[in-house]
């Protein structure tokens, strides 16, 4: 079976092309990634040389390129390039656009002209907005996004589903909900949160601290978009969520327990435009396809805040540079929680 992996020098692409090599000994991987700010090729580092492994640097916008992988052959195409971070695109929205939409119709015109076997849409639970307690979105409920970045998931997800109901390309789309584990960029709350008290600096807080995220271990999923790879109907939306509610502060609690850190470097920050209060996902669905999450929580989040603390060398010299100049507008000159 010969993979596109599509952002695979990512935090969760690049899980998945290990989750590929690691199961499939006689599978072939192609990681297409342009290397942004948060792509990078050090998380595959131990890969690197595997002959059933290979790195292509460019965009999923460039209709060239991406017709030009197509045309050598591809059996799966997985498309998790997208520009991720909410925070950013509230600040500037045209990226996720380009990227997000755009990306994905130039993958979809590629797939529709050449074929394969199954494309698959990694979309979000952001799509859903927000949701009220004793609730949990189904793959059916309407799409209310909130902010640029979950619209522009929003418009790829039914953008992807088009290409089914129209050409017939074999789609499924998969929602999945707030992913953690190794290699994630440190904008998001563990890493961020994590090297930055490694750092003896305080973390920002948005907010009172209460937002509830469902927690899904990345490995989990990689196996659930396998399940769906190899289950899934083709037209239909998979959830994958890890079963996990937590208001952020409970992590934050969790991580500040693990670092033995004083809550005196616990700075509340103004809240983020937009900001919802609740995602919950149902994944009943995914789970008669013959899946199920396997990464207990309370284990797997002090394994990932070791992670962080044992790997030094992958995430100092990510904070530098575009990072520092990006962290100073988003937090340090951020007004202060009443």
């Amino acid at each position: 079976m010969k993979y596109l992996v599509t952002g695979g020098a990512g935090f969760i692409g690049s899980n998945f092309v290990h989750y590929l090599l690691d199961n499939y000994k006689d599978c072939q991987v192609i990681n297409l990634d342009k290397l942004t700010y948060a792509g990078n090729l050090d998380n595959l580092k131990d890969i690197e040389n595997d002959p059933r492994y290979s790195f292509v640097k460019g965009d999923i916008a460039d209709p060239e390129l991406v017709n030009k992988i197509f045309k050598d052959g591809i059996d799966v195409a997985v498309n998790f390039a997208a520009e991720t971070h909410v925070d950013r695109s509230i600040g500037d929205p045209a990226d996720f656009i380009t990227t997000d939409v755009f990306g994905t119709y130039v993958l979809l015109e590629a797939a529709r002209v050449y074929g394969l076997k199954k494309f698959i849409q990694i979309s979000t639970d952001e799509v859903y907005g927000t949701i009220e307690i004793g609730k949990s979105s189904v793959e059916t409920d309407q799409l209310l996004p909130r902010n640029p970045y979950s619209a522009s998931k929003s418009g790829a997800d039914r953008l992807a589903y088009s290409y089914f109901a129209t050409y017939e390309v074999p789609v499924c789309v998969t929602r999945a909900s707030n992913n953690y584990g190794f290699y994630q960029y440190p904008e998001k709350l563990v890493p961020l949160f994590v090297t930055n008290l490694l750092e003896e600096k305080p973390v920002p807080i948005y907010g009172d601290g209460k937002n509830i995220r469902d927690w899904l271990h990345v490995m989990d999923h990689c196996s659930g978009v396998d399940c769906v790879i190899n289950n899934g109907i083709n037209g239909e939306v998979y959830n994958i969520g890890g079963g996990n509610e937590r208001e952020n502060i409970e992590v934050v609690n969790i991580i500040f327990d693990q670092l033995k850190k004083p809550d005196s470097l616990k700075t509340y920050v103004k809240d983020r435009m937009g900001h919802d209060r609740r995602y919950s996902l149902c994944s009943d669905k995914t789970m008669a396809l013959g899946w199920q999450p396997s990464h207990k929580f309370e284990e797997c989040i002090r394994e990932t805040i070791d992670w962080y603390v044992n790997n030094k060398w992958w995430w100092e010299k990510i904070k530098s540079g575009e990072y520092l100049e990006y962290y100073k507008k988003q937090y340090v000159d951020r007004e202060i929680a009443e």
